[in-house]
């Protein structure tokens, strides 16, 4: 996400970094090239406008000129204009476990509303709620079975009248069932619109009115752009609402629609949708976003991705196996597992400081990693506890199952042979110091190693 406009602004500072000497017109100049970068990425003209006035009287107001670091200055100046862009602060919706809420969803069709209803479903039920889904799109054909499908794959009720034609009934219906239920948490997918002109807001209006709900959300597609930003501000004036949820942000290389929409509507972004799985939703952070976009990664993300899905007390096995280097290929396999839970390797690279926009294309070999999988869950338990016992035999077998050559084998085996060496020595040195975190990257440097290239060997001395 945010790709195109982040190689631009890259490139901005980079240049100003590699000046000997800082002036007012290279601050200007900078400037200039920071509006072209932003109006590239469709952001809204008035947001351009605005922000660019921010940085300039900030850097030019000899911020920039009298620092011992310009460069780094000039990135503070930017990085804090894109926080205030989108928003200042997160804003989490407050929703209360004991009591009913109800949170009513809307959107043009084709924005992903259904799938987002689901994903907002499955997150609000890992924090400890009953949710269900009610569909009240009566319009669109075979609109309620696509819910009922999400809903499944959520783990979540959906409650539909079939062929009724009337969305405030099932919407006041639809609560009465959460209440029969006990569920504190109602999730109104509506009716998805067309063009935001041609829309009888009635009914979205009538259905707001009828169930008044604890939070209005519009889910656009960020992909969108300006359209998403003007059918914000439209569905705003019409019916009003509480945030903007976007889809299908990691498809945004440009950033116009995150970038514009809170300044020009001034209703916070509330969630993202970053991937197709269930799970990939998370809450909006504009600073956090901010730190993506010029390339700072994002390491308190990634931290809650890791705590959302890998298992406590296995981390903590996993720990003390490497404090003692008796950590086995099977462990790695688990570990292995449980870290592609949280996405894919390339993307969880890029939160990481430093590599965010430096990681090229295809440098992540998802492929190589699956074969990798593939290898060892193709050995028995005990060749995993005892990879010493695979011999010419085995390894056929092995390579057979897993659809690799013999020489992988020896490859894998050879490099997690090495891993344990190192952290042999390693720990000697009484490494680690408490980084459990950092211990399972460790693990994971040998196998994850496998086929990116040859070690040198050091000669002998005699």
């Amino acid at each position: 996400m945010f790709e195109s406009l982040g190689k631009r602004l890259e490139s901005v500072i980079r240049k100003l970094r590699g000046l000997g000497t800082i002036s007012e017109s290279n601050v200007r100049d900078a400037v200039r090239d920071v509006r072209m970068a932003l109006l590239e990425a469709d952001v809204n003209f008035k947001v351009v406008k605005s922000f660019t006035h921010q940085v300039s009287e900030r850097a030019v107001g000899q911020e920039v000129l009298k620092s011992i670091t310009p460069g780094q200055q000039f990135i503070k100046i930017v990085y804090d204009e894109l926080v205030v862009a989108m928003g200042g602060e997160a804003k989490v919706p407050e929703l209360d476990p004991n009591k009913l809420n109800i949170v009513l969803l809307l959107g043009l069709q084709g924005s992903g509303k259904t799938t987002f209803a689901g994903k907002l479903a499955r997150r609000m039920a890992k924090q400890g709620f009953k949710p269900i889904l009610v569909a009240c799109d009566v319009h669109r054909a075979a609109a309620v079975y696509q819910l009922q499908v999400v809903g499944k794959q959520v783990g979540v009720p959906v409650f539909a009248i079939p062929g009724s034609t009337d969305a405030r009934a099932i919407a006041w219906k639809g609560i009465e069932e959460a209440e029969r239920q006990a569920l504190n948490l109602v999730i109104i997918d509506t009716a998805g619109r067309l063009h935001v002109d041609e829309v009888k807001m009635e009914e979205l209006t009538d259905i707001k009115a009828a169930i008044n709900p604890t939070y209005c959300f519009l889910v656009a597609d960020a992909m969108t752009g300006q359209d998403a930003v003007n059918s914000a501000s439209r569905f705003n004036e019409a019916v009003g609402i509480d945030g903007v949820c976007l889809t299908k942000l990691d498809g945004d290389a440009r950033g116009g629609a995150a970038l514009s929409v809170s300044q020009v509507i001034g209703k916070p972004i509330v969630y993202v949708g970053i991937g197709e799985k269930p799970d990939d939703l998370e809450v909006f952070h504009p600073d956090r976003m901010a730190q993506r976009i010029l390339g700072m990664g994002d390491v308190l993300t990634l931290v809650e991705k890791a705590q959302e899905t890998i298992d406590a007390e296995q981390a903590l096995e996993m720990q003390r196996k490497m404090r003692k280097a008796t950590f086995t290929l099977g462990d790695f396999l688990n570990q292995l597992r449980q870290v592609k839970k949280m996405g894919s390797f390339a993307d969880l690279l890029k939160y990481i400081p430093g590599l965010g926009s430096q990681i090229p294309e295809g440098a992540v070999d998802e492929k190589e990693l699956a074969h990798i999988e593939a290898m060892i869950s193709s050995m028995t338990p005990f060749e995993r506890e005892s990879p010493q016992v695979m011999d010419a035999s085995r390894k056929r077998r092995v390579a057979t199952g897993s659809g690799v050559t013999v020489a992988d084998i020896n490859s894998l085996l050879k490099q997690f042979e090495e891993t344990k060496k190192m952290l042999r020595r390693f720990m000697g040195m009484g490494g680690f110091g408490g980084a459990g975190a950092a211990g399972g990257g460790g693990a994971a440097a040998g196998p994850m190693g496998h086929g990116t290239g040859k070690r040198k060997k050091k000669k002998k001395h005699r």
